[in-house]
């Protein structure tokens, strides 16, 4: 298969990787000349590292390369089947983007977006062929995260999101159906982890370090939601938040947090900038939580409340099958449960009752349950 891919960053070199080492001929093409050649570069020495540990062959390390060419222009992306932009999150953009891709591609070849907040609806209603149009959502890093979430809009011709799952599927790997609803399935569902655990820090209940702290020892997560954060880009994980409270009409739940946009703007984003909720500055010691069993449990208690809620809306209003909730948040972000199971396994009767006690305590819609909830 020919593959087009738009956006030569982090993301789009890892999911041009994907492609290669499943044989296809991908040509990658970024607006910035020298960001392709940097990303190739980049490329290269990670395949090295790889052969090196013995991961791949030397062969297939060249083999990899061998697939990938550098598009001067999107003229270039002429002869490709399936394109998949991965560019920054920006609707006007990206639709400009894909307009002009009309121009060049053939009837037939499949367009598509990385997006991880904006509507696959909105984005493809501005084409000629809305009909072949669809989110393709990988995670990061695209060659190791095994979920990618396979998004139809409400014009996505029907038989194009299987077409889409089984390719992913022969690339090794994990994809879910998801309504295309603000967030999908991850980013809307993970909100409360990053959310609740910036409200629990500003209202000085604990540190970034106690909540990460809580979270790893009581929950068993891998990193915490600070040092997630710190991972992702402080900047990236405030702007997904702002567009999926946005895009559900400023619903409570989702408003984003005071702490981070100023964080944001002080351009504290994290691991990239070598400050963020951390200091990643060369001899900088992580701070040591001072730790308190009691804060530690309503820490953890009061987040998985609003996570496990969260994937009983999603369930409820089908956003996706069960399994897929549950394949979606532990392929996706490395959760050590499915949120489902994690519910029934804490009691539903208690989730219930810690949402219906932040509800009282602060009177906000942010702690409403899910319809679902109760009956569960």
């Amino acid at each position: 298969m020919n593959v087009g891919i738009i956006g030569a960053g982090t993301m789009g070199i890892g999911i041009a990787q994907v492609a290669a080492t499943n044989g296809c001929k991908v040509w990658v093409y970024d607006a910035n000349a020298k960001q392709v050649e940097t990303a190739t570069v980049g490329l290269e020495k990670t395949l090295t590292k790889l052969v090196d540990k013995q991961k791949i062959s030397a062969e297939k390390m060249t083999e990899i390369l061998a697939n990938i060419s550098i598009a001067a222009e999107l003229k270039d992306f002429k002869d490709c089947e399936l394109i998949i932009e991965a560019i920054i999150e920006n609707k006007e953009i990206k639709t400009k983007v894909f307009t002009e891709l009309e121009n060049y591609v053939s009837e037939s070849c499949i367009l598509s977006s990385n997006t991880s907040s904006i509507s696959i609806t909105s984005l493809g209603a501005e084409l000629k062929k809305p009909e072949r149009f669809i989110g393709i959502h990988f995670f990061n890093p695209a060659p190791l995260m095994p979920l990618v979430e396979v998004i139809p809009s409400l014009l996505t011709e029907k038989t194009l999101a299987e077409k889409i799952y089984n390719l992913m599927k022969e690339w090794g790997k994990t994809p879910v159906i998801a309504k295309d609803i603000p967030g999908f399935i991850v980013n809307r569902i993970a909100r409360p982890y990053y959310g609740e655990a910036l409200r629990i820090v500003e209202e000085n209940i604990a540190t970034p370090e106690q909540v990460d702290e809580a979270m790893k020892t009581l929950g068993n997560f891998k990193m915490g939601p600070f040092e997630l954060m710190d991972l992702i880009g402080v900047d990236v994980n405030f702007a997904v938040t702002t567009t999926v409270y946005k895009d559900y009409f400023y619903d409570p739940k989702y408003k984003p947090s005071l702490l981070q946009q100023r964080m944001s703007e002080a351009k504290l984003h994290g691991r990239k900038t070598g400050k963020g909720f951390y200091d990643y500055s060369e001899g900088a010691e992580k701070p040591i939580p001072q730790k308190d069993d009691a804060l530690y449990q309503q820490i953890f208690l009061r987040i998985i409340s609003m996570l496990i809620n969260e994937a009983v809306e999603a369930k409820r209003l089908g956003v996706a099958n069960d399994e897929d909730i549950e394949l979606a948040m532990q392929k996706g972000v490395n959760y050590p449960k499915g949120l489902l199971s994690w519910g029934k396994e804490i009691g539903y009767a208690k989730i219930s009752e810690t949402l219906q006690n932040l509800y009282e305590e602060y009177q906000e819609e942010r702690y409403r349950q899910s319809p679902l909830l109760r009956k569960l």
